[in-house]
C-alpha cells in the first residue's frame, strides 16, 4: 500500500509560499506564475493555512471583495487536516472526504514538510490503483469497473 512519503518523493518542489499580509491580487499572480492551485500561507517557519483558487472564488469574488484590497489572511483556509509521511494514501483520501477539503498538510515533528492535494491522490490512483488501496478496496473498485454499463 502506498504511503504519503511515496507521493512527496514524486512531487516537484515549488516556491509556493506567501505571507498572510500579501494582497489577494499578488497571490493570484503568483498562482499563475507557478501554475498551481494553492499557496502555503506562512509567517516565518509557521504554516498558517492555504490560499487557493477556491478561496478566491468563494471568499473574494462571491462576497464582492476587492482582490487589490483584501489580504490573504482574511480569506485563506485554516484548520487543514494533517497526516504524517507514514500514513497511507487511503487515509489521506478519507481525511479529505471527511473534512470536505482538497488539501492535507504533511507534518513531521510539528513541522509541515509538504502538502498533498486531491489531484495528487487522483493521479496516484490512476497511476497504480492496485498499490494505493488494500486488496479488499481494490477488488471492490475492479468489481464496479467490470459491471456492464447501464443503457438508458
Amino acid at each position: 500500500m502506498k504511503i504519503v512519503k511515496d507521493l512527496l518523493y514524486r512531487k516537484v518542489d515549488h516556491n509556493n509560499f506567501i505571507h498572510p499580509n500579501a494582497l489577494v491580487i499578488d497571490a493570484l499572480k503568483k498562482l499563475d506564475e507557478i501554475n498551481l492551485s494553492y499557496l502555503i500561507v506562512t509567517n516565518g517557519e509557521e504554516i498558517l493555512g492555504i490560499f487557493s483558487e477556491r478561496d478566491y472564488a468563494r471568499k473574494v469574488i462571491l462576497k464582492g471583495r476587492s482582490s487589490s484590497e483584501t489580504p490573504v489572511k482574511e480569506v485563506m483556509t485554516i484548520d487543514l487536516p494533517q497526516v504524517t509521511k507514514n500514513d497511507t494514501v487511503e487515509q489521506c483520501m478519507s481525511l479529505l472526504a471527511a473534512h470536505g477539503m482538497r488539501y492535507v498538510l504533511v507534518m513531521d515533528d510539528e513541522k509541515c514538510t509538504g502538502v498533498i492535494t486531491i489531484h495528487d491522490l487522483l493521479r496516484e490512483v490512476l497511476f497504480d490503483r492496485e498499490q494505493v488501496f488494500d486488496d479488499h478496496v481494490t477488488s471492490k473498485l475492479l468489481d464496479i469497473n467490470e459491471r456492464p454499463a447501464r443503457v438508458y
